[in-house]
C-alpha cells in the first residue's frame, strides 16, 4: 500500500506559492486528464492523498491540535476543488471526443468519395476497352487485317533473304569445292565453334552431298569402280574437249563431315569427362541433326567405364565354393541363390543404369533412344555373357543345378526389371515410357529364349525327376526283382508285365550311370540318394546288397518324390510363365503314376498280395502275416498320392479341359488298380486267418466234449477252455493289434473284422456239428463259446453282430438242458430267434442222447 500510495501522490502536486511558508490556508491539489489515465491508477488511493493533503503540516501535529475538535472545512474546501477541477477536466475531455468524431466523420466522407470517383474511373475505362475491342472486331477489322498481313509478308520475306543468303553460301562452297577441291569456308565456321556454327556446316554438308550426286556423279561412280562412257567411248579420251583438272567432290565433302563428326565426338567425350552436360546436350545434338546421332550414341555407349571394367572381368571364373554347388545340386537341400557373380553384375547394372539414365537425359536430346541402346547392350553382352557362363557351369554339376540356376537367375533378372520399371530411368521420377518398357520386357524374354525353345526346358525337367526317382527307388527295384521268379501259372505270368517294368528302369538307370554325358557331380549325387559307393557297384547288380527295409514302403520316401515333384512344377510354373502349363504339367503327372504309383506302390501291393496269397493253404507252420504292416504305409502313401494330384495338378490344368480329363481319369484308374490290390490282400488275408482258424479246430479231439470218469483221461471241468479253443484263441488275438498296424480305426477295419468274425462263426457252426457232446461236454462247449465270443466282443463289431454272438451262446444251451428245456428253447429260438430249423436239428443230432425218447420227441416235433 506505501509503494501504490506514493505512486498516487505523485500524481497530485501542490501549486508552487511565493507565499506557501506564510499562507495560512493550504494551497488545493492539482492534477490532469493523464493523472487518471494512468495504468497505476486507484480511486482509494487517489482519495486517501486528497484527504491527507487537505490539513496544513503545521497543523497536523502538536498538543493544541491534539484537544482541538475536528474541523472538516479543510477537507470540504479541498474536495470542491478537486470537484471543479474534474469537472474542468470532463469538459475539456469531451471537446476533444467531438473534435475527433469530426475529424473520422470528415475522413470517413473523403474515403467514400475517393472510392465512387476510382469506380467511376474504372467503368470508363471498361467501357472504352470495350469500345476499342468492337471496332477492332468491326469497323476495323480490314485495317487489323491489314497489318497482320503485312507482318506475315514481313515475316516471309525474312525467310525469303535468309534462304537466299544460305543459298548464295551453299553454290560459294559448291564452287569452292568442285573448282579449287578446298572448303575454306565451313571450316572458317567450323573452327569458329559454338553449337549454331557446327549445326549450320552439317546441315550445307549433308546439301553439298546432295548437290555432289547431282552435278558431279561421275565422282560417285568412281567411286564404285565405273568409269563415266559415252557411246562406248571413255570421255577422258576425247581430246577435242579442252582438259580441265576436275576435283572428287564427294571425297572433299565427306572428309570434311568425317573430320566435323570426329571434333564433334572429340568435344562431346571432353564434356563428359569434365560432366558439361550442356556442352554435351550441344554436341549431341548437332550429331543429331548431322547423321541421326548414331555415332554419338555408339561412342556414349562403346566408351562406357562400365563395359571396359567388365570386358576384362569377361574371363573370371564361375564363383561359388564346392559346397554351395553340391546343395544346388542335392535335392533334398533348398538351392542357395543366385550365383554371387551374377547378383553382383545384377547389383551394379541397377546402380549404373539408374545413375546414367540421368546423365542421358541431360545429356541427350534422343535421351530414350540413347537409353534404349544403353540397356540393349547390357542385356545382350554383359548380362547374357555372365549367365551363359554360370548356367554352363551349372551343366558341369548336374541338371538339378541347371534348373535351379536358371530359376534363380529368372528370378533375380526379373527383380532387376521390376526395380528399374519402378524407378523410371530417363522419365524419373515419373513412371517409365512405354517404349522402355517394351525394351526391357523383350531383353528379358530375349534372354532366356535358348532355354525354353519348343519341349527343351520340360525335357530337362522330366531327364532329371526321372533320374532321382530311379536313384531313389534302386534298391526297392532291386530287391523286388529279386523275389520274383518265373511265372508257372497263368495268373502269375499276367503279372510278369510288372517284373519287367522294374527290369526296364532299373538296367535305364544303370545305362545313364554309364552314360559318357552325365557330369561326375550328377553321378556322385544320383549315387548317394540310390545309397551306392560308386558306378560299378550298380553295374554289378548281383553284388549289390539289399535288405528288407530296402524293400519295404516309407511314407518319407513318397513324400522326397512329390516333394521334388511340387519343385519342379513350381519351378516350371515361374519359367515358363503359363505356356504350355497344361502339357507341362501332364507329363510330371504322368511321371509321377510310373513312378511312385506303379513302380513303387504297385510293386509293393504285389509282393505282399503274392505272400498273402502263399499263405493260404499252409498246413505246419503258423502263417506269415509280415506282409500286413505294409499296408499302412501303402494306403497312407495312396492318400498323399491322391491328395496331391487333386489339390496341386488338376487345379493347374483346369483351364484345358480335355488334359484335365485325360489326368484325371488316368488318376482314377491308378487309383482303383491300388485300391484293388488293397482289397485281394485284405482278402487273402481272410482267407488265410479262416483258414488256418479251420485248421486249429480241426485238431479238436473226439473226446474234449464226452468226458469221462476215468482217472487217466483229462478232467475237462476242471479246465476253463480246450486246448483247441485256446489255441484258437491265442491266434485271434493277434490279430487287432496286427491289423491296427495296417489300417486306421474307423470303417474299413470294422468290416474287415467283421468279415472275419462272420466266418469265424460259420466254422464254428461247423464245428460243433462234428462233435458227440454228452451233458459234461455241453459245460466244455459253453466254456469254449464263452472265450470265443469274449474274443468277438474286443473287436467292437458293432450292433450288426450282436445277434450272432447270441446264436454263439444257444448253441451250448441246446447240448446241457434236460429234453423238456430243449423244446421249449427249440420252439422259441425256430419261431422268432432268428435260427433255422435244419441248424438246430442238427446240434440236437449231436446230443449224446438223442436216442431217448425226450430228445426223439423234441426232434419229431421239429
Amino acid at each position: 500500500m506505501a509503494g501504490t500510495t506514493s505512486s498516487a501522490s505523485s500524481t497530485v502536486s501542490q501549486q508552487p506559492s511565493a507565499y506557501s511558508g506564510r499562507s495560512v490556508f493550504h494551497q488545493a491539489p492539482t492534477f490532469t486528464l493523464e493523472t487518471f489515465s494512468s495504468r497505476d491508477f486507484i480511486v482509494k488511493d487517489f482519495v486517501e492523498n486528497l484527504s491527507e493533503t487537505a490539513v496544513p503540516p503545521n497543523r497536523r501535529s502538536g498538543p493544541a491540535n491534539q484537544a482541538n475538535a475536528f474541523d472538516p472545512k479543510p477537507y470540504i474546501r479541498t474536495f470542491e476543488h478537486a470537484l471543479s477541477r474534474m469537472a474542468e477536466l470532463s469538459g475539456d475531455l469531451e471537446q476533444r471526443e467531438n473534435e475527433l468524431s469530426a475529424a473520422v466523420r470528415r475522413a470517413e466522407a473523403q474515403h467514400i468519395s475517393t472510392l465512387q470517383t476510382a469506380h467511376r474511373k474504372l467503368e470508363q475505362i471498361t467501357h472504352s476497352f470495350d469500345g476499342l475491342e468492337t471496332k477492332l472486331q468491326g469497323e476495323d477489322s480490314r485495317s487489323v487485317t491489314t497489318v497482320v498481313k503485312v507482318g506475315q509478308r514481313l515475316e516471309e520475306l525474312d525467310r525469303q533473304r535468309t534462304k537466299a543468303q544460305d543459298t548464295k553460301f551453299l553454290i560459294q562452297c559448291w564452287l569452292e569445292v568442285s573448282q579449287r577441291g578446298e572448303l575454306f569456308l565451313l571450316e572458317d565456321i567450323r573452327r569458329q565453334g559454338g553449337g549454331d556454327g557446327k549445326v549450320r556446316c552439317a546441315k550445307i554438308a549433308r546439301q553439298l552431298i546432295k548437290i555432289s550426286q547431282s552435278l558431279d556423279p561421275e565422282s560417285w561412280q568412281q567411286a564404285n569402280g565405273v568409269s563415266r562412257q559415252v557411246n562406248g567411248i571413255n570421255e577422258s579420251h576425247d581430246k577435242s574437249k579442252p582438259q580441265q583438272r576436275r576435283h572428287n567432290t564427294r571425297e572433299l565433302i565427306e572428309k570434311f563431315s568425317e573430320t566435323l563428326e570426329k571434333d564433334l565426338l572429340k568435344s562431346f567425350d571432353e564434356f563428359y569427362r569434365r560432366e558439361n552436360f550442356d556442352g554435351m546436350y550441344e554436341c549431341a545434338k548437332v550429331l543429331h541433326d548431322f547423321n541421326g546421332g548414331s555415332s554419338v550414341i555408339a561412342s556414349f555407349v562403346n566408351q562406357h567405364q562400365f563395359f571396359i571394367d567388365r570386358s576384362q572381368l569377361i574371363t573370371e571364373e564361375v564363383g561359388g565354393d564346392d559346397e554351395t554347388w553340391e546343395r544346388l545340386a542335392d535335392p533334398d537341400n533348398e538351392p542357395p541363390g543366385v550365383e554371387p557373380s551374377l547378383q553382383s553384375l545384377i547389383d551394379e547394372v541397377r546402380i549404373v543404369v539408374q545413375e546414367e539414365s540421368t546423365i542421358i537425359k541431360r545429356a541427350f536430346p534422343n535421351a530414350e533412344q540413347v537409353m534404349v541402346k544403353f540397356l540393349q547392350r547390357i542385356f545382350q553382352q554383359s548380362i547374357q555373357q555372365r549367365l551363359e557362363m554360370v548356367l554352363e557351369k551349372a551343366t558341369t554339376i548336374s541338371s538339378l543345378a541347371f534348373l535351379r540356376s536358371l530359376q534363380a537367375a529368372r528370378s533375380a533378372l526379373s527383380t532387376l526389371i521390376d526395380d528399374l520399371k519402378m524407378h523410371g530411368l530417363t522419365e524419373h521420377p515419373e513412371p517409365i515410357s512405354p517404349q522402355i518398357t517394351l525394351v526391357l520386357d523383350q531383353q528379358f524374354d530375349d534372354l532366356f529364349v535358348p532355354y525354353f525353345a519348343g519341349s527343351s526346358y520340360i525335357e530337362r525337367e522330366k531327364r532329371n525327376l526321372e533320374e532321382l526317382y530311379a536313384s531313389l527307388l534302386f534298391k526297392f527295384t532291386i530287391f523286388h526283382s529279386r523275389r520274383r521268379k518265373a511265372p508257372t501259372t497263368f495268373m502269375k505270368s499276367l503279372a510278369k508285365s510288372g517284373s519287367e517294368m522294374l527290369a526296364s528302369a532299373r538296367d535305364a538307370y544303370v545305362e545313364r550311370l554309364d552314360s559318357s554325358d552325365l557330369a561326375p557331380a550328377q553321378k556322385a549325387m544320383l549315387l548317394r540318394v540310390a545309397g551306392l559307393k560308386d558306378a560299378e557297384n550298380a553295374k554289378a547288380q548281383t553284388e549289390i546288397e539289399v535288405s528288407d527295409e530296402d524293400g519295404v514302403l516309407s511314407t518319407a520316401t513318397a513324400k522326397r518324390m512329390l516333394k521334388w515333384l511340387a519343385e519342379a512344377i513350381g519351378r516350371g510354373l515361374e519359367l515358363n510363365g503359363g505356356n504350355d502349363t497344361a502339357r507341362d504339367v501332364s507329363a510330371l503327372h504322368q511321371i509321377l503314376i510310373t513312378n511312385l504309383g506303379e513302380i513303387y506302390l504297385e510293386t509293393s501291393l504285389d509282393a505282399a498280395s503274392d505272400l498273402a496269397a502263399s499263405q493260404e493253404n499252409v498246413t505246419k507252420n503258423e502263417p506269415d502275416l509280415s506282409y500286413v504292416p505294409t499296408l499302412k504305409p501303402a494306403i497312407t502313401i495312396m492318400h498323399l498320392f491322391s491328395t496331391f494330384i487333386h489339390t496341386v495338378l488338376l487345379p493347374l490344368v483346369a483351364p484345358n479341359i480335355s488334359v484335365r480329363k485325360t489326368m484325371a481319369r488316368s488318376t482314377d484308374q491308378t487309383m482303383e488298380s491300388l485300391e484293388s490290390k488293397v482289397n485281394s490282400i485284405l482278402q487273402h488275408s481272410i482267407d488265410v486267418i479262416l483258414n488256418w482258424t479251420s485248421k486249429i479246430l480241426s485238431s479238436q479231439k473226439k473226446t474234449d466234449f464226452r468226458p469221462r470218469d476215468d482217472p487217466s483221461s483229462p478232467n475237462y471241468l476242471e479246465l476253463l477252455q480246450t486246448p483247441t479253443c485256446q489255441s484258437v484263441y491265442t491266434f485271434l488275438s493277434r490279430l487287432q493289434p496286427l491289423f491296427l498296424t495296417a489300417l486306421a480305426p474307423g470303417p474299413n477295419l470294422t468290416a474287415f473284422f467283421l468279415e472275419v468274425a462272420l466266418g469265424f462263426r460259420a466254422l464254428l457252426f461247423q464245428h460243433f456239428q462234428k462233435f458227440q457232446v454228452n451233458a459234461a461236454g455241453g459245460i466244455v462247449v459253453t466254456k469254449d463259446l464263452t472265450k470265443y465270443m469274449e474274443l468277438l466282443k474286443t473287436w467292437e463289431l458293432g450292433e450288426a453282430f450282436e445277434g450272432s454272438v447270441e446264436a454263439l451262446t444257444e448253441i451250448g444251451h441246446l447240448f446241457v438242458v434236460g429234453p423238456e428245456a430243449l423244446r421249449e428253447r427249440v420252439r422259441g429260438k425256430a419261431a422268432g430267434g432268428g435260427w433255422d430249423r435244419a441248424d438246430l436239428r442238427a446240434f440236437v443230432m449231436r446230443r449224446e442222447d438223442v436216442g431217448t425218447i425226450g430228445v426223439q420227441s423234441v426232434l419229431s416235433s421239429m
